[in-house]
């Protein structure tokens, strides 16, 4: 996650408070999938972004989990998601944020 989204999902935790605040990621890898869903709960793991020691503690979702897509559109879901999730891995990236979740998120939909 680069610097400045480091900063707006901050800025947007202290407008709005951690717990009226939810981040939705669209990561198309794993992996990475986990390190945002980290930085934004539990800190940045590089230290090296304004949330570097910062653990807001921010429910995290990935696009693809079920919760998310129950809010969506169906119209929409279908016009503007459903393509990637033929291309990608949609359990395994959902899974990887849901286990940061649970790890770090101290609050929930």
């Amino acid at each position: 996650m680069d610097l400045q989204n480091q900063q707006r999902v901050k800025d947007a935790a202290e407008k709005f408070g951690a717990e009226n605040t939810v981040v939705i990621l669209g990561s198309s890898d794993a992996e990475g999938a986990e390190i945002y869903a980290e930085t934004v709960s539990n800190g940045d793991p590089t230290f090296a972004g304004p949330l570097a020691g910062v653990p807001l503690g921010l429910p995290v979702y990935h696009i693809f989990e079920q919760d998310i897509r129950d809010e969506c559109d169906p119209a929409q879901w279908e016009e503007q998601i459903s393509m990637m999730e033929m291309v990608l891995e949609p359990d395994a990236l959902a899974a990887a944020v849901k286990g940061i979740r649970e790890q770090f998120s101290k609050h929930s939909l």
